[in-house]
């Protein structure tokens, strides 16, 4: 994980060498360039912002309003104290630790810290944050709310806690099922297990609904009530905060940056919906055994126009198919358990492949991948994780003619021979025609190889 050490508010005095002020802020400005990020820093001397930050030029950065400061900073050396604390340098996620004490108010949306600089009026180093993971997706960061957080000669108080705070959004992505889990629950996870419980979220861009539907996970993490901080007039006080969340990749948590693993999260989600099965089922001589096949199903776009006839060659194998459609308003505990019970999971590429992580160990996830040249995109969302969450991965690339496009456009249309061309469009082209406006009608005896090859490593 790199970082670079800005100067946050703390309670514990820090002494720095001129050299080490000096080496940050060049590892700041390198780091800045590498990575494409936007949120290390902003100096009234010296601004850096990478290409595709460009749309959010105002979502997150630092800066010192007297230029003079940062000169008196590094010219200070064997008495120079910390005033901001490490922020990570991340490609994708905004994420701050500030120990010290904090007010958080929410109908201005400000941070406040104090500043242990008597020399340093107030109020002259602050910088804006939004805290959602995907800092350069734009069209994601519109949805969020800019905090402000700014250096005070001392904080009021209406409500005053004990345990530190998460401050996150749940703008953004949130509500498509995917983005759920890879944006939100398992960052959440990833930087909230460290307090054991002990820790208050306060929540910006509250959707009740999301409160409402993740509230097992949510009460497993703290033992705090939620704060829904938008549209509090009292100013909340804690002793430190954490604003924004970790994030590794998608669907997952890299062992190289954490103590934790995607196995410890699929532990912890059993342990919050008491999911009964920890490995699938093993055939092994015992023909008696059949294993459950779900196929994850969808209306509007990516759906199976042939469902009936995958069910029956399914069964003929040997399985016993279950099919799902969950939807925003399905219970996620009920969800659980649906997709625990089973041995092999199935769908197009989309969202609802998101609960293979309910699936006990040695599963088998299939992930049909539709016409478009997604093949990154599929790898990334699901093929990875899969591999990460100790399941076994098949993948079935459909045909032309499996498609409900070869039905709109001919065979030497470029959209059907050529989607790369199509992707030179950009992503929403991609989207469009790809995602939004495509079904499915498997060759049953084509993808029959694929169930009959699930079986064999239930076998195993």
């Amino acid at each position: 994980m790199h970082k670079c050490t800005l100067f946050c508010s703390s309670f514990k005095e820090k002494r720095l060498t001129h050299g080490v002020i000096v080496g940050c802020l060049l590892a700041a400005f390198t780091i800045s360039i590498v990575f494409k990020s936007y949120f290390c820093t902003q100096l009234s001397v010296l601004h850096i912002q990478s290409q595709s930050s460009m749309d959010a030029a105002e979502n997150q950065f630092m800066m010192f309003k007297d230029a003079g400061l940062l000169q008196e900073l590094v010219e200070e050396s064997t008495s120079a104290k910390s005033i901001f604390n490490a922020c990570d340098c991340e490609p994708i996620s905004n994420y701050c630790e500030i120990n010290g004490d904090v007010a958080v108010q929410g109908n201005s949306s400000t941070i406040s810290m104090v500043s242990l600089r008597t020399d340093i009026p107030a109020g002259e180093i602050s910088w804006t944050v939004k805290p959602y993971v995907r800092k350069e997706n734009a069209a994601a960061m519109d949805l969020v709310k800019s905090w402000a957080v700014t250096s005070m000669e001392f904080l009021h108080c209406d409500l005053i806690q004990t345990v530190p705070a998460i401050l996150f959004s749940l703008g953004g992505f949130s509500g498509n099922h995917f983005h759920d889990f890879s944006d939100l629950v398992i960052p959440l996870y990833i930087t909230s297990r460290q307090f054991n419980g002990e820790v208050q979220f306060v929540v910006t861009d509250n959707r009740h609904w999301w409160i409402s539907k993740f509230r097992g996970i949510l009460g497993n993490l703290s033992r705090y009530d939620i704060v829904e901080i938008d549209q509090e007039r009292k100013t909340h006080c804690y002793p430190s905060m954490i604003v924004g969340l970790k994030y590794h990749h998608e669907l997952g948590i890299d062992q190289s940056k954490s103590q934790l693993s995607m196995k410890d999260f699929r532990q912890f989600l059993r342990r919050t919906y008491s999911l009964k099965r920890a490995k699938a089922i093993k055939i092994g001589d015992d023909a008696r055994k059949r294993p459950r096949l779900l196929i994850i199903t969808r209306r509007k776009s990516r759906s199976f126009t042939n469902i009936d006839k995958i069910t029956r060659m399914a069964s003929s194998l040997g399985y016993n198919v279950v099919t799902m459609e969950p939807n925003i308003s399905t219970s996620l505990g009920s969800v659980a358990e649906t997709v625990n019970s089973c041995d092999v999971l199935m769908g197009i590429h989309g969202a609802g492949l998101t609960n293979m992580v309910f699936l006990p160990d040695n599963a088998i996830v299939i992930q049909i991948v539709p016409l478009g040249s997604i093949d990154e995109l599929a790898k990334q969302d699901f093929e990875q994780p899969a591999m990460d969450m100790e399941l076994s991965y098949l993948e079935y690339k459909i045909k032309a003619k499996e498609s409900s496009l070869i039905s709109k456009y001919k065979a030497d249309h470029l959209i059907i021979k050529d989607p790369l061309s199509v992707h030179k469009q950009g992503w929403d082209a991609v989207r469009s025609i790809y995602l939004d406006k495509q079904n499915v009608k498997l060759d049953i005896k084509r993808f029959r190889p694929t169930l009959l090859k699930a079986l064999q490593l239930l076998h195993q």
